[in-house]
């Protein structure tokens, strides 16, 4: 195709939503209107539209009163393309011996514009288990998944994250100095262990799979029951299987996956 074609087929306003998103995805802390513009060599009115409207659409966010910055939205949309098929297709496997070792449930949760969400579930092999909907869109806060996904991002990542969970509120009492002190310490000891806050008697067990930049893509997580007359492993056996898992599944996708694909 000739110059004088591309030039036919340009779409003014689409090329400058672009320009606006390649941009804020190569800076950290975002930028002024009038720091896009001068960036992108352009007047800053030309820029007003364009910016409300990928604000209003969820791809960009208002930090600190003046300074615009991407969301989680593109990340969002990319996990229901290939790569998130192609983890699946990965993870299945492993998720089905895991149920096997540890006569327990499992499920594989990434994050998707402000929630955690099931892309993966293994049944118990046995009677009795704790199952959740393929599609499932469960809680950030409250969850081991949620925790996990949280914990093992960067503090600016994290920041969007719970930004984008919470909306247009603004504000969330749970995000303690407490909340994140637990946080820091699922990093450290590289899983969580909580009652579950929807099911009583259940403990969630939860652990990363993470991409070649050492953040996580996804949550591995098993909502342990204690089962009678069965032989089953502890939750310290099943815990140690969960990492021995997510260890397997992020050295397989590490070398293709990181947080922002």
């Amino acid at each position: 195709m000739s110059e004088e074609d591309n030039d036919r087929y340009r779409a003014p306003a689409l090329d400058k939503g672009l320009d606006i998103l390649e941009l804020l995805a190569a800076v950290d802390g975002g930028l002024t209107q009038a720091e896009i513009a001068k960036r992108l060599d352009r007047s800053p009115n030309e820029f007003y539209r364009m910016l409300d409207r990928l604000v209003k659409r969820g791809y960009v966010t208002r930090i600190d009163g003046d300074r615009f910055s991407l969301t989680l939205k593109l990340f969002g949309l990319a996990q229901l393309h290939a790569p998130v098929r192609r983890l699946v297709s990965f993870a299945v496997p492993l998720m089905r011996e895991l149920a096997e070792a540890s006569r327990q449930a499992n499920q594989l949760v990434v994050f998707d514009r402000g929630n955690p969400v099931v892309i993966a579930q293994q049944e118990a092999p046995g009677y009795w288990g704790i199952s959740i909907r393929v599609g499932s869109r469960i809680g950030l806060f409250d969850t081991g998944s949620g925790h996990v996904l949280l914990a093992f991002r960067s503090t600016e990542e994290r920041e969007r994250m719970i930004a984008e969970h919470i909306g247009d509120s603004g504000t969330d009492g749970r995000v303690t100095p407490e909340f994140l002190a637990r946080l820091d310490l699922i990093r450290t000891r590289g899983y969580e262990m909580m009652p579950s806050a929807q099911t009583a008697g259940v403990i969630n067990l939860s652990a990363p799979v993470l991409g070649a930049d050492g953040t996580a893509i996804a949550a591995l997580t098993v909502p342990y029951i204690t089962l009678i007359n069965t032989p089953a492993p502890d939750i310290s056996t099943t815990i140690q299987l969960i990492s021995e898992t997510t260890s397997k599944l992020s050295e397989m996708t590490g070398a293709g996956f990181t947080a922002e694909t």
